[in-house]
């Protein structure tokens, strides 16, 4: 089925904004967010075989990056930073809201389920099956969990979605495929940025930074703070997080980049209740989890160092990071554990001539090992109680990729790729009065890909792929001891689709269908527990998704009406289940629609309304006997954008107050009872103001 995206275009701001927050003292671990650049290309050539010069350089703006992706033979997607920079961005769904075919359900805080493509759909704390990264460094656990508390989602120039088994170009194999989030650098920002967002229920969010070069050297910084008192009752947080890259041009034909993030999150966790306390009294918290004072509290930094070198016609990308967290969690029982991930990259892009025919290669390893140390305690109203479980866990994991595209004409590529995955997980139980829970298993997966592109006409592209995918179980699913059988997650994605723009209107369309077998499921079985992990036997993940967006000019001076929309239809089923026959997949609507109307005026004002609208129920549980309803809300957003110097803007949101639930913890089976639900935010205002020099 189809799968259709928005590519958001526009000018590259700086991103930086000011500090502010309760927890000042965390600012020095926040010094900054790690990452490294984009693949290089260092040739000026034609882009997209459209007789388009683009000179690409190791750090590509938003416009290069697109030129670059574009020639991925799948659903994939640029989001630049005017989309979403006049907007207090309090969550990554304020980034990705819309990018068709991604899904983004809120749980508090700055904790969602984050889907693409029906991925982690069962989850209901972290996010797995896709990879999630900062300027390609992994921001996932060397496991496969990603939390999103380390997201500041204002800090960012740009993102990039790759849907599926699209994201082999960063060595990635999962079934979402892989987001990047991409920071300025001191070449493109400004030398001074601020701004500071504030709005309903106690939020307000600062943010700082600056950027600058002066001849071989480049630099950004940014630190942002924020708090909240929370929609709900046990809700508030707050957090600090800060981004630093430093970088140095060796030679004309070497760049290197040092990179630094520190963020510090402490987060309540107002818990899951039963459907009707979430509709009729959506602000109350579960008191179990409340009388547990149930918590996720954050540090983390990270450390990374990216080299390019430009050889002829050859890139190369090498670098290592060092991830070091620490995690505070008290909930149904007390977790205290630390996890210091690191690996190193390299990857290669030939692009030259081959008998007469344009052909780029892409060569590339990823080494991500890590340990997980872990002691968990009885929960005694938010304080450790006794000792009840230590264990350290190590993974490691090793992958090899490769993709071939061959120009067999100039306006139509043949690809082919593939990647191996092998990975080790081993755990050592230090608790032994309950029995010995130690053990160890390997993984060896291939996951091979054919690829067509071709570039209809100069704004045109027509796509198809197949492809394979694999997911390794993670520590939280309980591999050992109890599911020493549990199984990688497989699936085969068949799709196709295209991009292209016309005069005023731009489009991403695609449709896909990934047939998956064991499929990893995690099961809410008691509301004070963790999920229980099962494998699936087969089921289907297909779908549509369509993005378009238009511009109609009103007046000869510029003004205009700009129309955003996205749609994603998610038809999600087993397949002849032995327990569940072919009922649908829980967790997400069927259909799913975000659309926003502008009228922009050529002074800088812009006013109009946006909704988001789920029509139909969907289920909550894999027997299909307990319902999610549909829900659709209204919002309205105004300001004034003067450009790079200065906006202000406010916007409301569920302006009619509905209520609804925002996401589901699922179940094998559930009843009106089952404490499964997280309500929807209410009405709320928010506004904000930034300034650059």
């Amino acid at each position: 089925m189809p799968d259709i995206s928005i590519r958001l275009r526009g000018r590259h701001p700086a991103c930086a904004r000011t500090l502010f927050g309760r927890n000042a003292s965390t600012v020095a671990i926040a010094a900054t967010l790690a990452a490294f650049a984009l693949p290089a290309h260092a040739q000026t050539r034609p882009a997209s075989g459209d007789g388009r010069t683009i000179v690409v350089t190791a750090i590509p703006n938003a416009r290069e990056a697109e030129t670059v992706i574009e020639r991925t033979p799948g659903a994939v997607d640029i989001v630049t930073a005017d989309a979403f920079e006049d907007t207090p961005v309090k969550h990554i769904k304020d980034v990705l809201e819309y990018v068709p075919g991604v899904i983004v359900q809120p749980r508090m805080g700055d904790d969602a389920r984050l889907s693409v493509r029906g991925s982690g759909l069962s989850r209901a704390y972290g996010a797995r099956g896709i990879a999630l990264y900062i300027d390609g460094i992994p921001l996932n656990t060397s496991d496969g969990l990603v939390d999103l508390f380390e997201i500041d989602p204002s800090a960012y120039r740009y993102v990039e979605v790759y849907k599926g088994a699209n994201a082999l170009r960063y060595g990635a194999n999962a079934l979402g495929g892989a987001i990047n989030l991409v920071t300025p650098t001191g070449r493109d920002a400004s030398l001074l940025f601020a701004r500071i967002d504030a709005g309903s229920f106690g939020y307000v969010k600062g943010q700082a930074s600056s950027g600058g070069a002066s001849g071989s050297f480049d630099y950004f910084a940014t630190v942002s703070a924020q708090r909240t008192d929370g929609y709900r009752e046990h809700s508030d947080g707050d957090a600090v997080r800060g981004n630093l890259n430093l970088g140095y041009q060796v030679s004309p034909a070497v760049e290197t980049r040092l990179y630094v993030y520190g963020a510090s999150t402490n987060q309540r966790i107002p818990g899951e209740v039963s459907k009707a306390q979430a509709l009729d009294d959506p602000r109350a918290a579960n008191p179990v989890w409340v009388a547990q004072d149930q918590q996720r509290n954050v540090d983390s930094i990270r450390l990374a160092n990216r080299t390019t070198v430009r050889l002829a016609s050859t890139t190369i990308d090498l670098g290592a990071f060092y991830n070091a967290r620490h995690v505070d969690h008290p909930i149904y029982q007390y977790l205290d554990y630390t996890v210091d991930d690191y690996g190193g990259f390299i990857r290669a892009v030939d692009d030259r001539e081959i008998a007469g025919l344009r052909n780029e290669l892409i060569l590339g390893a990823n080494l991500h090992n890590g340990t997980l140390d872990t002691d968990q305690f009885l929960n005694v109203a938010g304080e450790k109680g006794e000792l009840v479980q230590s264990m350290e866990d190590r993974s490691s994991n090793l992958s090899l990729y490769a993709q071939d595209s061959l120009y067999v004409r100039p306006d139509l590529a043949l690809i082919a790729g593939v990647q191996y995955l092998h990975a080790e997980r081993e755990r050592r139980d230090r608790f032994l009065t309950d029995g010995d829970q130690s053990g160890d298993r390997e993984y060896d997966v291939w996951s091979p890909r054919i690829g067509l592109l071709w570039n209809a006409r100069a704004d045109w592209q027509v796509f198809a792929n197949i492809s394979r995918s694999a997911e390794v179980p993670s520590y939280d699913a309980g591999i050992f001891p109890a599911n020493l059988d549990l199984e990688v997650q497989r699936a085969t994605t068949y799709e196709i689709g295209t991009r292209g723009r016309s005069g005023g209107i731009g489009w991403d369309l695609a449709l896909y269908r990934s047939e998956l077998r064991n499929e990893l499921q995690c099961l809410t079985t008691q509301p004070w527990a963790l999920c229980s992990t099962i494998n699936a036997d087969r089921t289907v993940h297909q779908g549509i998704k369509a993005g378009l967006d238009a511009r109609v000019p009103l007046s000869a001076r510029g003004d205009a009406l700009a129309l955003t929309a996205a749609y994603t239809l998610n038809d999600f089923h087993f397949d002849d289940d032995p327990l569940y026959g072919d009922n649908e997949l829980p967790g997400v609507p069927r259909h799913f629609l975000r659309a926003e109307l502008l009228y922009r005026h050529s002074g800088g004002f812009y006013a109009g309304p946006n909704v988001e609208w789920a029509p139909g129920d969907y289920f909550a549980d894999n027997a299909n006997s307990l319902t999610v309803d549909s829900y659709a809300l209204v919002n309205l957003k105004a300001g004034f954008d003067a450009g790079n110097n200065w906006s202000l803007y406010v916007e409301g949101r569920n302006l009619t107050d509905e209520r609804y639930i925002a996401t589901v913890a699922i179940a094998g089976v559930a009843d009106a009872g089952s404490e499964i639900f997280n309500p929807g935010t209410g009405r709320a205002i928010y506004g904000g103001i930034r300034f650059a020099w």
